[in-house]
């Protein structure tokens, strides 16, 4: 307890403040708007986050059930239980678009939707028609990352700007800091102290708002790039199935 509060009691936390108050209004407003910047920042860390790890379970999920199914369109009445997974948008889509090309020669659509395997006379797609379901899926896999990526340019504005707000507040109050001393006329110490130590304060708020967004932005953009790999890798081996079970051969 003794150790744990000599720590408490060591803590800066009255020299920031008296820091902040000592700082100008430039360096006030500075540290102001990094504050704002950091909850900025984690609420996009923190509901990204969320998103991305329900994503990424969901994804496994969803892929572990197609890989098990002898029809590739017979998870479709079952896509609300995928909802959180991008796969689950790619999937539908190109469902939907198979079903519109084969409703063209009579099939029914509905009958898409068997867990057994298509019968024969579901082989009726040429390539021009498989080429066409590949665009679909394709544009729906750029759409999907798009979203994935959706608030990521905040977060790497808040990593890169943050500093160089930081370092503006600090040159602003050590340059009006000088400009006290030489309108007082004294070289002392304890005359610009005060100003120099608000100055360096936007400096320090700078780094702690970049430092965990950084970090944060690299992780999200490991998971980010994760997903998007599994997009392609699932966009290709679904159209690979449709090739297999509704292409004429030959």
């Amino acid at each position: 307890m003794e150790i744990f509060d000599t720590l408490l009691f060591s803590l800066p936390i009255a020299d920031v403040s008296s820091a902040f108050w000592d700082s100008t209004l430039p360096g006030k407003a500075i540290v102001i708007l990094l504050f704002l910047g950091s909850a900025m920042a984690w609420t996009i860390m923190y509901t990204k986050g969320v998103q991305l790890r329900y994503g990424s379970r969901m994804t496994a999920e969803f892929l572990e059930s197609f890989r098990s199914q002898r029809n590739p369109t017979a998870l479709f009445a079952e896509l609300d239980d995928y909802a959180g997974t991008p796969l689950s948008t790619i999937y539908k889509a190109g469902s939907v678009a198979l079903g519109a090309e084969l409703h063209a020669y009579g099939i029914d659509p509905n009958e898409l939707l068997s867990e057994d395997m298509p019968s024969e006379a579901h082989r009726r797609l040429t390539l021009n028609q498989l080429e066409t379901l590949r665009a679909v899926v394709d544009r729906h896999v750029a759409d999907e990352a798009l979203n994935l990526e959706d608030q990521m340019g905040m977060l790497a504005t808040a990593v890169s700007a943050a500093p160089f707000l930081g370092l503006l507040g600090t040159v602003w109050g050590v340059m009006d800091a000088f400009s006290g001393m030489a309108e007082s006329g004294s070289a002392a110490l304890s005359a610009v102290a005060p100003g120099i130590s608000g100055a360096l304060l936007t400096t320090i708020v700078g780094l702690i708002v970049a430092l965990p967004s950084m970090i944060g932005y690299n992780l999200l953009s490991s998971q980010i790039r994760r997903i998007s790999v599994q997009m392609d890798n699932f966009a290709q081996e679904f159209i690979s199935k449709i090739q297999n079970s509704y292409v004429i051969e030959g």
